[in-house]
């Protein structure tokens, strides 16, 4: 018993040292589980992943440990596996985080503990993400149904494109051939059904064009994410040269910083609430609203620039309200015009008021005022069909 308290005692302070205060595999604060194979330190999802990978785990606080294991995860520990497994982690890699989805984080634990792809060792034949170029066949949902169907897809790192074809014989050439430099791709499981689900969103012309992808493959579909993410990377170090990592990395793909319905009503606040499905990408400052979660195009989109150029949110209780079912109401205020929207649920709205507020408090940054200007023709012509509602 008395042993069983020491080692106890001896793992808790061990977890308090900086190195060892994060989980080893997705920086979640407080781990308390380690794996006793591997020498790290982990939060309990991730546990549960190396205990499906045969991994062998135990909790710091409920589990007995040997003196000999507690020995080891004293010479051990998170940085040194860091040093060994992360030794060669490409920049353009993605790093799950805690939030991120399931998906995400078990093949990063694959790729560093199972496939060891992060040691530095040269590997013959290459990792697929490295090599500049990818192909292959995932389902992806049609444009006007919600049917998936299997497609071919081509990244090219050397002509920045990804290319996609709508049957398998090319003699007809490709569907779309899209540039890397409006690519984002962004892991959307909830929104599409499927544990592999993948988005991407490109510009097509003046709309903003979405694709919804799956593999059934875990290991296929993060391939493809870093192969874009790759390819990403490889466009912004040729269109701004002198841009560092730490610049350049966050730029690579984003995940939205808040998606959901909310209902929306005209210009003049006096036509029907239709619900509406709003995503707000806090990167190009524009919210973008969709008559459905898994619509190709965009209905329409509104440019959130910054309280000094005349744009704010608030709580609002609109004055003429009807065909509305929700009652919880956001207001936001452009030089040109008022939109109003009503959310479900207080905490819906809360968040919806947080997340426009923190993208307003944001300074804008040379290329915003572009977006600004070419996004007021584009609602103009919005304004001019009835598409808006």
């Amino acid at each position: 018993m008395a042993n069983r308290e020491r080692n106890k005692k001896i793992l808790l302070e061990l977890v308090k040292l900086e190195d060892n205060s994060r989980c080893a595999d997705c920086g979640a604060p407080d781990p308390d589980w380690a794996s006793y194979e591997l020498g790290v330190f982990v939060c309990l999802n991730c546990s549960g992943i190396h205990r499906s990978l045969s991994s062998r785990v135990k909790s710091i606080r409920l589990d007995f440990w040997e003196d000999k294991l507690v020995q080891f995860m004293k010479s051990s520990g998170n940085a040194n596996a860091q040093a060994l497994y992360e030794k060669a982690v490409p920049p353009y890699y993605y790093r799950p985080q805690q939030h991120d989805c399931n998906v995400l984080r078990e093949q990063w634990i694959r790729a560093k503990y199972e496939r060891k792809e992060f040691t530095g060792e040269t590997k013959y034949p290459p990792v697929s993400y490295s090599t500049g170029f990818y192909e292959g066949m995932l389902w992806k949902k049609g444009k006007e149904n919600t049917q998936f169907l299997k497609r071919k897809f081509v990244l090219s790192e050397r002509e920045f494109t990804l290319t996609y074809y709508n049957k398998e014989n090319e003699s007809k050439g490709p569907k779309a051939v899209i540039s890397i430099k409006d690519l984002n791709a962004t892991f959307q499981p909830q929104k599409i059904g499927h544990p592999h689900g993948l988005q991407f969103t490109y510009q097509d012309e003046d709309h903003t064009r979405n694709l919804y992808v799956y593999h059934e493959s875990a290991e296929e579909i993060v391939t493809w994410y870093n192969a874009i993410r790759a390819a990403r990377y490889a466009y912004l170090k040729t269109a701004y040269p002198t841009g560092t990592d730490e610049e350049l990395i966050p730029k690579i793909t984003r995940n939205y910083l808040k998606e959901g319905y909310m209902e929306k009503t005209g210009p003049l606040q006096k036509e029907p609430f239709r619900k509406r499905w709003f995503i707000l990408d806090s990167q190009n400052r524009k919210l973008f609203y969709f008559k459905g979660q898994l619509d190709a195009e965009e209905l329409g989109v509104i440019f959130i620039g910054t309280e000094s150029k005349g744009y704010s949110v608030k709580e609002c209780v609109p004055k003429h309200a009807r065909g509305n079912k929700w009652t919880c109401g956001v207001s936001v205020e452009t030089p040109e015009r008022q939109f109003v929207f009503m959310c479900e649920q207080e905490r819906e709205q809360r968040e919806w008021l947080e997340a426009l507020r923190k993208v307003m408090s944001r300074p804008m940054a040379p290329q915003d005022y572009t977006g600004e200007h070419g996004f007021t023709v584009q609602r103009k012509s919005h304004q001019n069909s009835m598409k808006e509602l």
